[in-house]
């Protein structure tokens, strides 16, 4: 079921190991009577703003993807909306080379944006030899008879195409600070360990005083979460999270036609 598949996603081995350690600290504190009580400010100073703010980034930089892969659909499809209603005599074997065109296109740039950062080279040369095929394709236009003006819209349909690229790749190279998501992992993971002391004398005031392993148990679980949510959605492109951005080339040739 899908909602279990989210469950997963948000509740990684992570959120269990810093669970147990919480649960055993507070254990060990209230055996050996280390109390103390900690400001509750600090959570949230040290570690939910930072995440809520690097959540925000991830989330902005997902919709800034989305925007421009649009852009390249849209000029993608108006390019070939070109060859077909634009051209003197338009044939299916035009159109089928537009089709292929880009459809080889959106597939190099999938192959991209799946592969890792530092292995990148090789498969954007792809990209940029596929855009040239393009390139080459539309300055075939005159020859088929399309008026230089038309023509001359077409390349700034491909402009457009290439620029848009240009700004989804630089999302996928550059990602939210560094040294921030550090700072609240290493907080996420210690802050509730210790915080065992407080965790013990908060304890002292439930009853029977076991519900009081509750708090670190949420504690844990709502900080460890919210960092696995900011880890998918670091990466757009990874299709490991449930809002990654799909690029589906077969899709999209298929509906040209429509």
């Amino acid at each position: 079921m899908q909602w279990l598949k989210s469950l997963r996603l948000i509740f990684s081995i992570h959120t269990l190991v810093i669970t147990v350690l919480a649960v055993l600290s507070t254990y060990l504190c209230r055996k050996y009577g280390v109390t103390a009580e900690f400001p509750l400010t600090l959570i949230g100073t040290a570690i939910i703003f930072p995440i809520v703010f690097s959540i925000s980034g991830a989330y902005k930089r997902r919709e800034a993807a989305l925007r421009e892969y649009g852009n390249i659909k849209a000029h993608g499809r108006a390019i070939f909306f070109a060859t077909r209603d634009w051209l003197a005599e338009s044939d299916e074997e035009v159109r089928s080379e537009a089709k292929g065109l880009l459809s080889g296109l959106l597939k190099a740039c999938r192959d991209l944006f799946h592969t890792p950062v530092d292995e990148m080279n090789a498969k954007e040369r792809e990209v940029y030899a596929a855009f040239s095929r393009l390139s080459v394709f539309i300055k075939g236009f005159r020859g088929r008879g399309m008026a230089t003006g038309e023509v001359s819209r077409c390349n700034q349909f491909l402009s457009k195409m290439v620029v848009a690229f240009e700004n989804v790749k630089h999302i996928y190279q550059y990602r939210t600070p560094r040294t921030l998501r550090m700072y609240s992992k290493v907080f996420i993971y210690l802050l509730p360990v210790l915080y065992g002391p407080y965790f013990a004398e908060v304890s002292k005031e439930y009853v029977p005083q076991a519900v009081g392993y509750m708090m670190p148990v949420l504690f844990t679980v709502v900080l460890v979460s919210l960092d696995n949510i900011q880890s998918h959605l670091e990466n757009p492109f990874d299709q490991v999270g449930e809002d990654d951005v799909i690029i589906n080339a077969e899709k999209f040739v298929s509906r040209l036609e429509l």
